[in-house]
């Protein structure tokens, strides 16, 4: 409580907790309202612009504006969230365990770490996307992201895991009879789990960039469409050439202020768990 109070004494987390969260909330709840079994039928002409019937326009097929955004939110809020549990579940599991055993086990987890950490992500993503040519669903993309970016958290985890293993309750559990896996859970994870919970965060916002990058590309989910699904329809059409600027910008908006507000919660969070940030 003591912590959430601290939290909200800052005007950084509170602007990151309403943007998001009002974010998350208007994805699940707004379909109550907007149909969006029909997002991705024409209900009127090429690029329409917005219009009292049409709060957005159109895109270049004739489909609402505004059910492909929202259901193109809920696409990319769905990978960015899948996503950075992976990479976040991956990277700790791997991090705490190597940092905290130390030895030919830490060498080994950090040796292979620092591979995959050579091996540039996003171009092993583009070519493993481009070569499932009919298989690229939301969630093999989300799979795909998490599997590729896992390593940049278990190399920040494993560093304090390292610094935790030396402390005094580490010992006395060691003492006690406790075996490895039970001191990571009970006595290393409840450290953590703030630090854990932030990387979390940052994960979330790579995991989104990361979709909309590939789509932006041509190398998206094909089964749904999302944030950077629209925006690569909106490019190939032309659109931004046109002046159709409701073909752009409401999604780049949107990807902006959800990546923003995760950034402000991160860092609102690292300034009040680092009191030398503080200072």
């Amino acid at each position: 409580m003591k912590l959430l109070r601290n939290l909200l004494k800052s005007p950084m987390f509170v602007i990151g907790a309403v943007l998001f969260f009002g974010t998350i909330l208007f994805a699940i709840f707004a379909p109550f309202f907007i149909d969006l079994k029909t997002a991705m039928d024409r209900v009127g002409g090429q690029y329409l612009e917005p219009s009292g019937s049409f709060w957005l326009g159109t895109d270049d097929l004739g489909r609402d504006y505004v059910k492909l955004l929202l259901q193109g939110l809920r696409s990319s809020l769905y990978v960015g969230f899948l996503a950075g549990v992976l990479a976040t579940t991956v990277g700790t599991l791997v991090g705490i365990y190597g940092g905290f055993k130390g030895g030919i086990i830490d060498d080994i987890l950090n040796m292979f770490t620092n591979l995959f950490i050579v091996i540039p992500s996003f171009v092993v993503l583009i070519l493993v996307s481009a070569s499932l040519e009919q298989g690229r669903s939301l969630t093999i993309i989300a799979l795909l992201i998490g599997a590729t970016t896992w390593p940049w958290t278990a190399r920040s985890v494993r560093a304090q895991a390292s610094s935790l293993k030396s402390r005094d309750h580490i010992s006395l559990a060691r003492i006690n009879g406790a075996n490895t896996l039970q001191i990571i859970y009970k006595h290393i994870l409840p450290y953590l789990a703030s630090y854990v919970f932030m990387v979390f965060i940052m994960q979330v916002a790579s995991g989104i960039l990361s979709e909309s990058a590939i789509s932006m590309i041509g190398l998206g989910p094909m089964d749904n469409v999302s944030l950077g699904v629209i925006l690569n329809q909106a490019k190939n059409a032309g659109a931004l050439g046109d002046g159709i600027w409701w073909g752009i910008f409401p999604a780049s908006i949107i990807i902006t202020v959800i990546v923003f507000a995760l950034f402000l919660i991160n860092n609102s969070m690292e300034g009040v768990f680092n009191p030398r940030l503080r200072k």
